[in-house]
């Protein structure tokens, strides 16, 4: 079987998309949970210091896999045959079979934005070690990007290890077959401590002469862990695009669609972005806008 996933990119990259399809909707729960799970932890953290009842936080088990899905609507579990990836979605026309309330179709696009992301990078990178991992930061790079689009929030418990997991690959280099990732040591250990720096230092920069904070710490940490994936190489390619996207698409929402400017607007979803463009095409995106590094 290994054999016939290397020797055949097309069949590697189409076992890969129907995996992706399930680990989508499973990040569709750690979208949604995560967040709601970190501020549980938080009330009940200021009810232990302010010697006050929790009266806020619902009861209960609550993590990643307890309780089961059910429509937000009438509280119906959704049986096994309606969480089919995408399928579901469709057979049910975009609506809860209980109730008929709509669900949102950002859920299929989740899980067919993940599995089609997925096969990408399996068939960029082909069947090994190299492909897994730069299928897994992928993976990750989706949730924080969503996650922080929704609530401007990039949670530690994804980047951190994110970050850790990119040193430890180092260690690994040269590892046979591997173009982008296994980086030299030094690379990752210089590229880890230039990404967080240098929007850090950018941070206070910006505060100390607005007043007003352009970015938080999750976004430091997040440049932070694609430099200790990619090399401190890529830092430059990576910021470069994100702020181009960002302003662009900034000023486009203030004109076309009359967003309030004095709302920030996150910016983890654009480092996540020309991360994985750069690990995908880091070498033509170079080439094409002649960039010095």
């Amino acid at each position: 079987m290994a054999e016939l996933l290397g020797q055949a990119p097309a069949v590697f990259a189409s076992v890969v998309f129907l995996f992706a399809l399930l680990v989508g909707s499973f990040l569709n729960v750690v979208i949604y949970r995560l967040p709601l799970m970190m501020e549980r932890d938080w009330r009940a953290q200021c009810s232990d210091l302010m010697n006050e009842p929790a009266s806020e936080l619902p009861e209960g088990r609550f993590n990643l896999l307890v309780p089961s899905s059910r429509c937000p609507g009438c509280g119906v579990a959704i049986k096994p045959h309606q969480n089919i990836p995408v399928l579901s979605y469709l057979f049910l026309r975009g609506r809860c079979a209980a109730c008929k309330t709509a669900i949102s179709a950002r859920y299929p696009l989740v899980e067919a934005s993940t599995a089609l992301l997925a096969a990408l990078v399996a068939w960029r990178f082909g069947f090994g070690l190299e492909a897994g991992m730069a299928i897994l930061l992928t993976l990750c790079l989706i949730v924080i990007s969503l996650i922080d689009f929704d609530r401007q929030l990039i949670p530690d418990s994804i980047v951190l290890p994110l970050l850790w997991v990119g040193l430890l690959m180092s260690l690994f280099h040269p590892q046979p077959g591997s173009e982008v990732l296994f980086i030299p040591s030094s690379d990752a250990i210089i590229g880890a401590a230039i990404g967080y720096l240098s929007l850090w230092s950018f941070y206070w920069i910006f505060k100390l002469a607005t007043g007003k904070e352009g970015m938080g710490y999750g976004d430091f940490k997040l440049l932070g862990a694609l430099g200790a994936w990619l090399g401190y190489q890529a830092l430059f390619t990576i910021i470069m695009m994100s702020a181009v996207v960002g302003a662009v698409l900034g000023i486009a929402l203030i004109v076309i669609r009359g967003r309030d400017r004095q709302v920030p607007m996150p910016f983890g979803p654009f480092l996540a972005a020309a991360g994985w463009l750069v690990m995908m095409f880091g070498d033509t995106i170079k080439s094409v806008l002649k960039l010095p590094f």
